[in-house]
């Protein structure tokens, strides 16, 4: 289940309606690379040390592609390409692509099957709530502190796309 934690935060286009409470998603600490490729390959034939030589391969040929003019299909998470942004000129002539292309970024665009697995019977759970610099573990802790009913929203059902 992923976790959200309340935020009061004001819409900064409509600074003078009072502050909301918006939910943020909580993030887990990330598994280290070696983890992450043992529990990938956990019930397969495939080892973690296998898996792990096969990332850092991708990562030294993704570069390459892409500096080359090459989108980079990764099968089963998705592409990369690269974006960039640049000045006008009203004479071809005028253009000079290293003083005129700027903001080079690398764009990822998750494959369509993956970005289905993971919203479809996406559940949230509630991860706590940040006030005046004050964390509280849950909601509920943030009401028994605050002195408020143990009533309220629904944050113990998990929501929905």
């Amino acid at each position: 289940m992923a976790k959200y934690k309340l935020i009061k935060k004001v819409n900064p286009q409509k600074r003078q309606e009072p502050a909301k409470w918006y939910a943020t998603p909580k993030s887990e600490i990330p598994l280290s690379g070696k983890a992450m490729t043992r529990a990938a390959t956990a019930n397969t034939t495939t080892a973690p040390i296998e898996m792990e030589a096969s990332l850092e391969l991708l990562a030294k040929f993704v570069p390459q592609q892409l500096q080359q003019g090459h989108t980079v299909k990764i099968p089963g998470l998705g592409s990369l390409r690269l974006t960039f942004k640049s000045d006008g000129v009203e004479n071809i002539d005028d253009f000079r692509a290293n003083g005129m292309i700027k903001n080079a970024r690398i764009v990822f665009t998750l494959a369509k099957e993956l970005r289905e697995s993971v919203l479809n019977g996406l559940s949230f759970e509630d991860g706590g709530v940040l006030d005046n610099d004050v964390s509280y573990a849950s909601l509920a802790d943030y009401r028994m502190a605050k002195g408020a009913p143990a009533g309220g929203g629904d944050s113990e059902s998990p929501g929905e796309i």
